[in-house]
């Protein structure tokens, strides 16, 4: 592949995010062309207080999870005595609050990871594994339960809409190659390593493969009930349809490159959903799952992040004058005079 084509695909990846988002935006409008803003309002504040909570804590209880990831990666390279919990709660959970905002997880959450992980004496090819560790860990997670959730989904839940049963049973059978193949070369190629670059990557065990597809597993199913607790007010589902429906439309808004798979995510609900369930509702319960599992973590773990930069600096401040009072004073030489005839 030359440059030239190369610089071409990069750019057709870089502007299709652009492209779903248009999409997207336009099928909302759509979908919502009826129903004012007042309706919209109108179904975020009839949601319990109750189910507000209950969402809370799941969120609470999966930005955790996502914080475990970090932990399994440093366990991965072999480097997680070198960190204490805390330090890999706090760069588990700001990477994810960034990335699930800004998308491109690599480039956000790698950044905000590599500015902490470097400052705590890991390694920059160890942050690479890590963060290759960790994707494939929520990759792991998102397909399983869309292989579960294939089976759970009634069939004429998207076959309605044009070439969506056909987008499905092609996702499903892409994440059941992918798991397949993974766990097969974990038991082919165990205790082996491979090279790509200049970093050499260990291939997982069996045993760590297991761990990472039930950590992502977990990580889903507690956003899923973020989203569950604030739907189930307005729409009467069955939590397994339920799950299988939001890590498809999670999956795809991944895909598409968008920011937070904003649109599409809440494109592939309305539709899914039945007609005979009023839109604002809906609309307005996936508003409030946004506001929960978005907005709230990037502001609660972006102030612990504040407060630990500004602490940072203070004990830096703190120890340069430590520094200064215990180096000895150097007294001032006389200045040299020429003798005078």
């Amino acid at each position: 592949m030359s440059k030239k084509v190369k610089r071409l695909f990069k750019k057709l990846i870089s502007y299709s995010g652009i492209f779903f988002f248009v999409l997207a935006a336009g099928m909302l409008w759509w979908q919502l062309r009826n129903y004012s803003l007042h309706d919209i309002f109108h179904a975020i504040i009839n949601i319990p207080l109750l189910n507000l909570a209950a969402a809370c804590m799941a969120c609470l209880a999966g930005y955790f999870a996502l914080a475990l990831y970090d932990y399994l990666a440093l366990n991965y390279v072999g480097e997680s005595k070198k960190v204490s919990w805390w330090k890999w709660m706090l760069a588990g959970m700001l990477g994810f609050a960034i990335s699930n905002n800004a998308g491109h997880a690599v480039v956000s959450g790698g950044a905000i990871r590599y500015r902490l992980y470097t400052r705590w004496r890991i390694r920059g090819g160890d942050i690479v594994k890590m963060l290759t560790i960790s994707g494939f860990t929520y990759f792991l997670g998102c397909a399983s339960i869309v292989i579960i959730g294939y089976f759970l989904i009634p069939h004429d839940l998207l076959g309605a809409t044009p070439g969506a049963r056909m987008g499905i049973n092609a996702l499903f059978a892409f994440c059941l190659a992918a798991v397949t193949a993974y766990f097969a070369v974990t038991i082919i190629f165990r205790k082996k390593s491979v090279k790509i670059g200049q970093i050499r990557f260990q291939i997982p065990s069996t045993k760590m493969a297991t761990t990472q597809m039930l950590l992502g597993m977990t990580d889903s199913v507690l956003a899923g009930l973020v989203l569950y607790f604030c739907l189930i007010p307005f729409v009467n589902i069955p939590f397994g349809v339920f799950i299988g429906l939001f890590v498809i439309a999670q999956t795809m808004g991944v895909f598409s490159q968008v920011p937070g798979g904003i649109g599409v995510f809440e494109t592939i609900f309305l539709v899914a959903l039945p007609d005979t369930v009023d839109k604002a509702d809906i609309f307005g319960a996936l508003l409030a799952f946004r506001i929960i599992y978005y907005v709230l973590p990037l502001i609660g773990v972006g102030g612990l992040f504040f407060i630990y930069e500004r602490w940072l600096h203070a004990q830096m401040h703190r120890w340069k004058e430590q520094v200064k009072q215990k180096l000895p004073q150097i007294p001032s030489l006389p200045r040299r005079t020429r003798n005078r005839k």
